[in-house]
Parts: structure tokens; C-alpha cells; sequence
């Protein structure tokens, strides 16, 4: 190579490095302005609140520092948990069942809002289905199937109960519908029923309306009663329900569990079946139906537990 193209090569060479530089430099700039514009722009200024910029700390310091908040955060949260704690067992039983009942109220506000009759829970093929005893109030002592009857209150047109047997409730169109039963305890399983739907029961039966007016549940079921109480022959058990959620196509008056007839476990000779509300309010041997203006009383509600009872 001669001497003249060793020069060339050399000005070529740094030319290419001042190049690099160059753009390097061009690089830090914009990184430093995307920087500026962030610490310009953040949510601290715009809300005019305080700001503290640290040190640059090594690796080790930083490590440290990490340390000593972390353990701090974690005293303070302790120390935090424990004045909840022993501050709610100070509270008076009253205090904790009126949060208690306001959080169930907020939540009972909440399901209102989102339900509605055309929103439909899963259901699933009826090989799918299962069974699982629980849940026994209401059906202690003797029972004699032969001797069942439904009592049927506050109907429109009527001062007395209609008397109806189980055939009266299979004379009604039959439904079919294989959907989850859920525990409030936690656990579900899915089952087959076969029934009458309530929206039907009530079309048959009209109950009374809020204006007096003659019944038409079929087009016009914000005009009845809000309320639907339901309570086994001895009286032991008892649900309360809302008018809404018992005219709900999925749920039914149910005769019949896994394509066969009601075990006494399970309710016979009927029980309520419904895909919108936990099993609590799934009441079993259902003896009387009334319908009132006034909210019914509610066994699981009475201790505890929430009355609404969707999900």
C-alpha cells in the first residue's frame, strides 16, 4: 500500500469514528430531553405536589437502603393489622351488624343494577350432572308424601289460600335445565331439573299487584308484589325472594332431580331450582308460597348471612 493510500485510509477512519461520535452525542441529547420533558410533565408537577431527589447510591447502598424500607414497611403494616384487629373486636356487636348489613345492602344495589331476566346462566349437558346432600332444615320428623300439599297466599281475587297438589304443578308447562348449584360455602356441582318455571306458576296463579288493579304478570311483573316468601310444612326453614329474580327463566318450581323424582333429601316432593341465587335460598319441601309487599323473613338471613343472596 502506498503512501498516499495509507493517508486515505487514515482520514477515512476518522472521519467514521467523528461520525460515531456524533451520533452518540446526538443519542445522549435526545435521551437527556426525553428526561427533561418526563420530569417536566409528571404526575408530581401537574398535581403541584413535593419532590425529593436522592443521591445516586452504589450497588451495595442501594441493596441496603432496600433493606431497611422493606423491614420498616413490613413493622408498620404489622403494627397496622394489629390496630385493625383488636380495634374491630372492640367495636360493639351493633356497630359490626350495621357494617355488616350496609355492605350486604350496597352489594344486594350492585346485583340489582347488573341483573337481568335475558342474561342466562351456563348450562351444561346433562351427563354432566351430579348430586350432594346438604343442608337438612326443614325436613325433620315424619312425612308422608300422599299427604303433601302447597299453600298458596295472597293471590289476586282471593281473602283464602288456594290448596294446590303436586299434580296442579306438573300440569304446568315442563321445563327442563341442567345449571350449577352453588354453596355459599364455597363449593358447586352441577344438576338436572325438571319443573314448572315460577314465571308460569305466577301466569296460572296471578298473584295480587301493588295498585290493586287486575294481575297481568305475563306483561306487566313490575306491577306485582316485590316480594315472595316460601316456607317448609313444619316452618322450620323459610326464604325470602325478590320478584325479579324468582320470575328469572332459570328458575323453577322442580319436581324432578337427575331425570328421576325428588328424593326426601333432596326436597320432595318440590323445591325451589334457580341459576341466580346461592343454595340457601334453594328452599326444599316447599309447604306454603305467599306474596307480599313486605320483605319476608329469611332463615339464613336471620343469622348472618346476606338476604339478597345472588351471585
Amino acid at each position: 500500500m502506498s503512501e498516499q493510500e495509507k493517508k486515505s485510509t487514515e482520514i477515512e477512519s476518522q472521519v467514521l469514528i467523528e461520525k460515531v461520535r456524533e451520533i452518540e452525542l446526538a443519542k445522549q441529547k435526545a435521551e437527556t430531553s426525553d428526561l427533561q420533558n418526563l420530569v417536566r410533565d409528571n404526575t408530581a408537577r401537574i398535581l403541584n405536589e413535593k419532590r425529593e431527589l436522592g443521591t445516586s447510591l452504589s450497588d451495595d447502598e442501594a441493596k441496603r437502603e432496600m433493606s431497611r424500607r422493606s423491614r420498616r414497611s413490613f413493622l408498620i403494616g404489622g403494627a397496622t393489622a394489629l390496630a385493625g384487629i383488636f380495634g374491630w373486636r372492640l367495636l360493639p356487636d351493633e356497630t359490626k351488624q350495621n357494617l355488616y348489613r350496609r355492605a350486604f345492602e350496597f352489594n344486594e344495589r350492585v346485583s340489582q343494577i347488573f341483573y337481568s331476566p335475558k342474561r342466562l346462566a351456563p348450562e351444561f349437558p346433562r351427563e354432566f350432572a351430579g348430586a350432594r346432600v346438604n343442608g337438612m332444615e326443614g325436613l325433620s320428623g315424619e312425612f308422608n308424601l300422599a299427604d303433601w300439599r302447597l299453600r298458596v297466599g295472597g293471590l289476586a281475587n282471593r281473602s283464602e289460600d288456594l290448596i294446590l297438589t303436586l299434580d296442579d304443578i306438573k300440569a304446568l308447562p315442563r321445563t327442563e335445565m341442567t345449571t350449577e348449584l352453588k354453596c355459599i360455602e364455597g363449593w358447586s356441582i352441577v344438576c338436572n331439573w325438571t319443573g314448572a318455571r315460577f314465571s308460569d306458576f305466577i301466569a296460572a296463579y296471578q298473584p295480587k299487584t301493588r295498585n290493586g288493579n287486575a294481575p297481568d304478570a305475563v306483561n306487566n311483573p313490575e306491577n306485582l308484589l316485590p316480594y315472595v316468601s316460601m316456607i317448609t310444612p313444619d316452618a322450620d326453614y323459610y326464604v325470602g325472594m325478590d320478584m325479579p329474580s324468582i320470575l328469572h327463566p332459570q328458575t323453577l318450581l322442580a319436581y324432578e332431580m337427575n331425570g328421576a323424582p325428588l328424593t326426601p333429601e333432596h326436597g320432595a316432593p318440590l323445591r325451589l331450582a334457580t341459576a341466580t341465587k346461592y343454595g340457601i335460598k334453594q328452599i326444599k319441601r316447599i309447604g306454603r308460597i305467599d306474596f307480599t309487599d313486605e320483605r319476608p323473613k329469611d332463615f339464613w338471613a336471620e343469622r348472618g348471612y346476606d338476604w339478597y343472596a345472588g351471585h
